[in-house]
């Protein structure tokens, strides 16, 4: 992040990172704000580089302001290059030298043990913002087509019950988690959610609905939204229904559906 980006925001960086990872200390400072003259820049997503180790951050595929207006170019650039990064590198450090080291990050979530903090938050963070990104995407919005929207007919109703479901379960989760979008053990759409970085791959976190294969994800912790939409968490739910990229969770779901 460039230098003036810190001058514009370094007081709400503060805020958000610690709420990210509360056993970080960081000294707040007071900076002078930037003047009229001064221009904020924004980066390139290609430049983020994680630290040697079993995982890379997934290049986003869409430059910082291909969401705008839904998502900013800087709270994108903030929460890519800064949290997504801080939890590939804290993974790739918590098992390095252990036997999750060489494989894949779906294998660490479930075989990884839930009372290793530092893993379990991680390795969540790693795998559930390596989705997020892939399901969002420029003129993107609308409805499903295809395989996804039988099936959200099916399980759900409709394409409109499914949404109200899925943002009601959002606005009405307490605190940081994500919502989620699964394939059951069964083979149905379940609407699920977990706190803080957990997610349903990982058998024995709790979850508010099912277990099962993630193709949609939600990001609802404060750092997602917060320089966008403050405390109007509803109007960044409402949002991200702009940038959805169906084509993408329909190629999930199929994906999940092909391996029943």
């Amino acid at each position: 992040m460039r230098n003036s980006f810190f001058l514009a925001t370094s007081f709400l960086f503060v805020f958000l990172l610690t709420s990210c990872n509360k056993k970080e200390l960081v000294e707040v400072v007071e900076v002078p704000l930037p003047t009229a003259e001064q221009k904020i820049t924004i980066g390139n997503p290609e430049d983020v580089k994680a630290d040697d180790g079993s995982f890379q951050v997934e290049a986003l595929p869409y430059k910082y302001d291909a969401l705008a207006p839904s998502i900013s170019a800087l709270a994108l650039e903030l929460h890519y290059s800064k949290h997504y990064l801080t939890y590939t590198n804290n993974l790739n450090k918590a098992i390095k030298g252990t036997p999750l080291e060489n494989l894949t990050i779906e294998e660490v979530l479930t075989k990884l043990d839930i009372n290793n903090a530092d893993m379990r938050n991680n390795a969540g963070g790693y795998y559930n913002h390596s989705l997020f990104w892939k399901i969002m995407g420029p003129k993107a919005g609308g409805v499903p087509k295809d395989t996804l929207a039988g099936a959200i007919n099916k399980d759900f109703g409709s394409f409109e019950n499914f949404a109200t479901q899925f943002k009601n379960t959002a606005s009405k989760h307490f605190g940081s988690g994500w919502v989620w979008l699964v394939v059951d053990r069964e083979g149905k759409l379940q609407i699920t959610s977990t706190q803080n970085q957990d997610n349903p791959l990982t058998p024995l976190v709790p979850v508010v609905g099912y277990h099962g294969k993630p193709i949609l994800a939600l990001d609802i912790w404060e750092h997602s939204y917060y320089i966008d939409y403050q405390y109007k968490r509803k109007n960044y739910i409402d949002a991200f229904f702009n940038v959805i990229n169906w084509n993408k969770v329909n190629e999930n779901y199929q994906a999940t559906f092909k391996k029943q």
